[in-house]
């Protein structure tokens, strides 16, 4: 098909492009960063993530995110932006993203960056542009704030080695679980060109944290680390296969976070499949909430899935599913139980096993205790004793648990009209006007007339 691409085009008709280009890319956690501002330019990071709000689904929306370019070569066929797909292109130059960015901050609608892109000419040629870009807000405009790029597999070392030192975040996406995937729906990516700059990535991050033991002044590599992402139904591998790459990943990449995006079919091509249901949803939550179990409940995936059961539960959680098949370590007394063994119960965080943890040291807890500490009691009353007693006269047999757990709602982050993948707007406010055309004084003392954003 003709590509249509707007030679002239205003700022605002490129942001409506590029930021919507932009929704089916999941990946912009901006946790694990912590770097003050130094008093010389604008902006800052925190430990715990900056400073934003979040959509239903637990989204977070103050970051610009954007494509640089929607312009592509591959011809992936699944992607909206694939060469081949009759769609409105645009690009940014350096200059417009420092402007965007810039003048979104100063106006209080974000407080960072998250950049993907299509490619222009090469990887190489793109990866460029976006450094420049990053390159100009840092040392120009003194823009401190977190910035998250995605990298281009296939780029050359020496670009994603300087990126690494003027971003906090890198993510190089995995695209599809399987090289097999790949081959089929992405022919012009391979699992090789992916997994390279992940590991110059992950020993850039390495060799960093010891440069900055031994000399305080060390330039920072990647502080926020590295992520990925994977379209989900796009592809026949089944949850068993899945989970065990992201396990992989965290064991030998050491990543932040897999991703896992839900497919949306954007395009038609006989070799994607037909989802009459709409996007796996569900299938998505199902493989957030065992993500979740690998990192931070020390689970494997091998005890969550298997090769006769290679599928989550549609109805109950990965926990709660884990948890029926096995009865036999439960009920858990809360009061004498370690805090990795309090962690297998359904309806007990993280959060609320510390608390637990440390509330037993002054006395035995009761069930009213727990419920303070924010247990919840509705799912973990099947599973634990309190000084060698249960809740209720409660019966450890599978259906019957079963049953009552499925009376229980869970909470699903969808919205009534079971919608995740849609990216908010900079401009859902119905009280929101753009600006008119001003001049901005640069730090350089020059004066520059900025378009209607």
């Amino acid at each position: 098909m003709q590509i249509r691409i707007s030679e002239e085009m205003s700022m605002m008709e490129k942001l409506g492009i590029l930021a919507d280009a932009a929704k089916y890319d999941v990946s912009c956690a901006s946790s694990g960063v912590d770097r003050k501002n130094n008093g010389s330019g604008i902006g800052n990071s925190a430990a715990g993530g900056i400073c934003h709000s979040f959509s239903a689904d637990g989204r977070c929306i103050s970051l610009l995110k954007i494509l640089f370019t929607n312009e592509c070569i591959y011809d992936c066929k699944y992607c909206a932006n694939r060469r081949t797909n009759d769609v409105p292109r645009a690009s940014f130059t350096p200059d417009e993203i420092c402007n965007l960015v810039i003048e979104f901050y100063r106006r209080n609608y974000i407080e960072g960056l998250f950049l993907s892109s299509g490619i222009i000419n090469s990887p190489d040629y793109t990866m460029e542009l976006i450094y420049q870009a990053i390159c100009k807000l840092r040392n120009q405009y003194l823009f401190q704030g977190y910035i998250h790029v995605k990298c281009i597999p296939g780029t050359h070392p020496d670009i994603v080695q300087k990126l690494g030192l003027v971003v906090d975040r890198i993510s190089v996406n995995l695209e599809l679980p399987t090289a097999q995937g790949l081959s089929e729906l992405a022919p012009n990516k391979h699992r090789k060109t992916i997994l390279a700059p992940m590991r110059q990535i992950q020993q850039g991050i390495q060799q960093s944290k010891k440069e900055l033991v031994a000399y305080r002044n060390a330039p920072s590599f990647v502080p926020g680390g590295q992520s990925t992402q994977m379209i989900i139904g796009a592809t026949p591998e089944n949850d068993y296969q899945i989970i065990n790459v992201a396990e992989n990943l965290y064991q030998k990449f050491q990543l932040k976070r897999v991703y896992y995006s839900a497919f949306v079919n954007t395009t038609e091509d006989s070799l994607l499949p037909a989802l009459a249901g709409g996007p796996p949803l569900l299938r998505e939550h199902r493989l957030y909430q065992a993500d979740w179990l690998l990192r931070f409940y020390g689970f494997q995936a091998a005890e969550l899935l298997s090769e006769e059961k290679p599928n989550f539960n549609i109805l109950l959680d990965p926990k709660a599913d884990w948890a029926l098949r096995h009865l036999e370590k439960f009920p858990v007394e809360i009061n004498r139980a370690d805090y990795h063994t309090i962690l297998r119960v359904p309806g007990i965080g993280t959060k609320s096993a510390e608390r637990i943890v440390r509330a037993r040291k002054s006395g035995a807890l009761r069930f009213e205790d727990l419920k303070k500490i924010g247990v919840v009691l509705k799912r973990a009353l099947y599973f634990i004793t309190c000084s060698g007693k249960m809740m209720y006269n409660t019966r450890i047999e599978e259906d019957y648990i079963t049953r009552n757990l499925l009376t229980v709602k869970e909470r699903l982050p969808f919205d009534k009209d079971g919608i995740t993948y849609k990216q908010l707007s900079l401009f859902d406010d119905v009280n929101f006007q753009p600006p008119e055309i001003m001049t901005r004084q640069l730090y350089d003392g020059q004066s520059v007339v900025l378009g209607q954003l």
